[in-house]
């Protein structure tokens, strides 16, 4: 009588699935010296912050496409660090931001085009609009972040960017735009950053300075 071999001769064991694969982490953040040559059209003569008192940082932080991308600051030495420390929380909480190159990536490092393209960005030598005084970006001292969705409100009718007008109604929750009080905001004036959507005039949502 013939007989039965065990299941184990007669059924292939099952394959085991491979184990799934852990993308690689992003390259941590960097900080490094520039050079006029560096700064390209963001900086010039005259301007009242020298190169060698600025730094570029590379840091990570997710896109409107949910992926993490890299980007570059031009800041003041003496807030390098905090910078960095300020975007790790800003990754770690999924913030998007659409984009973040230095200026000097646009013709004549023109602020309006970086902000029209919703561009985070920080250095710039550059006065304040109407004012003759400089603008503390033109001692690496402020961020503007995601300035197109954040626009900045001198009065009704007159805002930068010029094709910020969708983004005037402070009733939206897009991802990336800023409100009172929100986590993101927080992560700067907690460490005693001063955010300009607090302000009375201009009321400059993108901004925040130290």
């Amino acid at each position: 009588m013939a007989t039965t071999p065990p299941p184990s001769a007669t059924t292939p064991s099952p394959t085991t699935p491979p184990a799934p694969t852990t993308p690689p982490a992003p390259p941590a953040p960097t900080i490094e010296p520039v050079t006029a040559a560096d700064l390209g059209p963001s900086w010039r003569p005259g301007c009242p912050t020298d190169p060698q008192q600025l730094r570029r940082v590379e840091i990570n932080y997710i896109g409107f496409d949910g992926q993490t991308h890299r980007g570059a600051l031009i800041v003041n030495e003496d807030l390098a660090d905090e910078v960095i420390a300020i975007f790790d929380q800003l990754l770690a909480m999924q913030y998007p931001i659409e984009k973040i190159r230095t200026v000097d990536n646009y013709p004549n490092a023109d602020d309006e085009l970086s902000m029209e393209d919703n561009n985070t960005s920080a250095f710039n030598c550059r006065d304040i609009p109407g004012t003759g005084r400089w603008a503390l970006h033109a001692y690496g001292r402020a961020i503007d972040l995601n300035p197109l969705i954040t626009p900045s409100v001198a009065r009704p009718g007159a805002f930068q960017p010029k094709n910020a007008a969708p983004y005037l109604d402070r009733s939206r929750t897009d991802p990336g735009i800023l409100h009172a009080g929100d986590p993101v905001v927080r992560v700067f004036t907690d460490r005693g950053w001063r955010w300009g959507g607090y302000w009375r005039t201009p009321i400059d949502y993108q901004h925040f300075e130290r």
